[in-house]
């Protein structure tokens, strides 16, 4: 028989210990049970609510999509932890013993691998923007094209970033067409002080179109910073033994964008580039300093474990060795090792598919793939598999694409997707 009173709330968290979760949050588990007032079984939605609790963590989940740069799923997969209970050199020069910068290390090599004089790191690319309209900006115009004013992420805009930096915004030419001669005239009249070029990142605009070149703007009497957004270092990719691939052509690059006359540049840490989270500034060497010395740039420096997990992703561009990066290895797969993988799954599940570089990065292209294809839609199942597998769902077909999945989770991914099938 169910008692008609619901138990202490202590004792009902006790009974779910086993969850693992500390106990002030099995007690708020406990008090929503019961103040759903429940009676028939008070354990039991407890105990749900322990374990939704519980799957709401941080935790590592399988990317079987195809998308490259998951922005749900972080971006671009890297190893941020550290074995050491030890402390670090974060702030220490080792030769001096005097207070150091943790601007030294990986943002130095960074600027190395793209050729720029120096360079710094905050927390994410609008972070970047910001800081640069800032300190080289602040109070003064900045110019803008028309058909550059993107959205980004999350409902963020250009022109707000524009205006949080203290900069202000002068739209200049048209939404699809703009020249050089707009920026001249912004130059002479409006008194901008700076020109900024802003990367079309996750959209296109075609048909009727005209954009000015770093190269056009470089002539002009301001500075030029441009945004190439998605960081790619070096057009020619000297990290991979093939070359660049196909699908990156016409994507803008540091180092070539460096060389056609732009001062400064900044992009994200977690695309292309294959690294974690950051913002990177990179450039002339005057210019990144007046941005590591303006107030903001210590609100928005990243952490230790960021910059050694930036550092390990920067020496190894710099050792050309782009199989030893998450996403170019990834990226760079042959179709013939993804299907002999994909055959020794379930042969019979073995279909050609494609993947997409995602994060707001390369829009429109395909990058050929092979995955696992089943009639049916078990995402469900296997979002809740143990670990998760996330998937994708295409004219009621579920997509294992195997690009994004590490070789050591394909028998994971196979059982998942065996069980929900079952």
């Amino acid at each position: 028989m169910v008692s008609e009173y619901p138990p202490s709330i202590d004792q009902l968290a006790r009974s779910l210990k086993d969850t693992g979760l500390p106990h002030p949050l099995l007690v708020d588990a406990a008090r929503l049970a019961i103040s759903e007032g429940n009676s028939e079984d008070f354990e039991k939605r407890a105990r749900n609510i322990a374990e939704s609790m519980a799957s709401n963590l941080l935790t590592d989940v399988i990317n079987a999509t195809g998308v490259l740069l998951h922005t749900n799923m972080g971006r671009a997969p890297v190893d941020v932890s550290t074995s050491s209970t030890r402390y670090t050199n974060l702030e220490l020069d080792l030769l001096t013993g005097d207070r150091g910068s943790r601007q030294d290390r990986a943002p130095q090599l960074l600027a190395k691998a793209c050729g720029a004089e120096a360079a710094m790191v905050v927390n994410n690319c609008a972070s970047a923007v910001m800081l640069v309209l800032a300190a080289l900006a602040g109070g003064e115009s900045v110019a803008v094209s028309r058909g550059e004013l993107v959205e980004i992420g999350g409902g963020f805009r250009i022109p707000e970033v524009i205006t949080q930096s203290g900069a202000k915004l002068v739209e200049v030419g048209t939404t699809n067409r703009t020249r050089v001669k707009d920026f001249a005239k912004a130059v002479n009249k409006e008194n901008v002080v700076l020109n900024l070029s802003v990367h079309q990142s996750n959209y296109r605009i075609e048909g009727f179109t005209e954009s000015v070149k770093i190269s056009e703007l470089a002539e002009l009497d301001v500075p030029v910073v441009a945004d190439i957004g998605s960081g790619l270092l070096d057009a020619a990719c000297p990290w991979l033994e093939s070359g660049p691939p196909a699908w990156l052509r016409n994507e803008p690059a540091a180092r070539q964008t460096l060389e056609a006359g732009a001062d400064l540049v900044t992009f994200s840490g977690d695309k292309l580039l294959g690294g974690p989270q950051v913002g990177v500034i990179a450039g002339k060497a005057d210019l990144v300093k007046a941005c590591s010395s303006h107030p903001l740039a210590r609100a928005l420096r990243p952490g230790g474990l960021v910059l050694n997990s930036l550092e390990k992703i920067a020496l190894s561009y710099l050792d050309r060795d782009g199989n030893a990066i998450p996403f170019w290895r990834m990226a760079t797969l042959p179709i013939d090792e993804l299907r002999s993988r994909a055959e020794e799954i379930n042969p019979l599940w073995v279909a050609d598919t494609f993947s997409t570089p995602g994060g707001g990065t390369l829009p429109g292209v395909e990058i050929p793939s092979v995955g696992l294809v089943v009639p049916g839609d078990y995402s469900e199942s296997l979002r809740l598999n143990d670990p998760p597998v996330i998937c994708r769902v295409v004219d009621n077909s579920t997509i294992c694409d195997l690009r994004t999945v590490h070789p050591n989770d394909d028998g994971v991914v196979g059982a998942a997707l065996e069980a929900a099938v079952s």
